[in-house]
């Protein structure tokens, strides 16, 4: 059986953050009070000295660790493509700049860290043994529109394979099993003009895999009155997709679930009754508890519609512990 904990990405905290109403000590105190048995800790927002992390980050990490139980478990690594203005970072130079965070992670004790998948299959192959030198294990976040059954993604799993590296892997992000519309999109639409009637022909439209234009010039008409409704129907073929099941998804997690090294519990909306409103977690985590995974679920709030993110993480923490009983 499965051995869960659950941890936190600073991410969900972000808000607080960024406003100056939590310093990072804050952040990781609130963390500890919300919960959170590890944390994951957003290199590119909240190292000063990323991509390198100096000596006084480290004793200022190991403080906090004492003070509230709590330290990163992950090093959740950035990889910018788009950093130069004139040209993609060409593979050599992501390869480095991977390699790079695999130091930086070790020595701020992180055993896991998570990439993009920006860095190609074979540039994850050519880091591997960077990784088991440091010990520092190197998960794909699968990502939505991505998820464990599409091509891409199998196409690291071939790589992962083929090493039979225990150092490459992957993250998942349980946003890529959505089966309802993103809440704070659908909410910003109707605040916006839209009414639930043209919502839901838009959500009928993802449903039935209507191509993206063809969705478009179908509501043509509805989105000339109403701009922010091409907004809502965009994001429902962007990074908030979501479908009629995930039971093919959940399938594919199972395959992948040896490659896995920690779990994003992406969440938009939790509501009082400890339900993320779409994102099925009442069939994931069933999903998770029967494998023989041992890592952590870490909660990430998506701050997109402007709710309490405390709360938000709150009620997130509170709604994996439940279902993990």
């Amino acid at each position: 059986m499965a051995n869960v904990k659950t941890g936190i990405t600073l991410f969900s905290l972000g808000t607080p953050y960024l406003k100056g109403e939590l310093d990072l000590e804050g952040v990781i105190r609130t963390a500890a009070e919300l919960g959170a048995e590890g944390y994951e800790i957003v290199a590119a927002q909240m190292i000063p000295s990323y991509p390198y992390v100096t000596d006084e980050f480290v004793e200022f990490i190991e403080k906090c660790r004492e003070k509230y139980g709590i330290g990163p478990i992950c090093y959740s690594a950035n990889m910018d493509r788009g950093m130069l203005r004139d040209r993609d970072l060409t593979e050599d130079e992501m390869v480095a700049r991977a390699i790079t965070d695999i130091i930086s992670a070790n020595k701020l004790g992180c055993t896991v860290m998570r990439e993009q998948y920006l860095l190609s299959p074979h540039g994850l192959e050519r880091i591997e043994p960077y990784a088991k030198s440091y010990n520092v294990h190197v998960g794909i976040e699968i990502h939505n529109p991505e998820s464990p059954i599409t091509q891409s993604i199998l196409d690291y799993v071939e790589v992962i394979e083929q090493t039979g590296s225990k150092y490459i892997g992957f993250v998942p992000d349980f946003g890529c099993f959505a089966t309802k519309p993103n809440k704070p999109y659908w909410d910003r639409a109707l605040a916006a003009g839209a009414t639930v009637q043209q919502l839901e022909k838009c959500s009928q439209l993802r449903y039935d895999d209507v191509p993206m234009e063809e969705a478009m010039k179908i509501m043509e008409s509805d989105i000339e009155k109403c701009p922010a409704l091409g907004g809502a129907l965009n994001s429902m073929y962007g990074f908030v997709q979501f479908k009629k099941d995930c039971k093919a998804e959940l399938e594919g997690l199972k395959r992948i679930m040896p490659y896995c090294f920690e779990m994003h519990g992406k969440c938009h909306y939790v509501d009082e009754n400890l339900h993320e409103v779409s994102i099925p977690y009442e069939e994931i985590v069933p999903v998770i508890a029967e494998s023989d995974y041992s890592g952590y679920i870490v909660t990430e709030y998506e701050d997109e519609g402007g709710y309490d993110s405390i709360e938000q993480t709150t009620r997130h923490v509170a709604m994996v512990k439940k279902l993990l009983r």
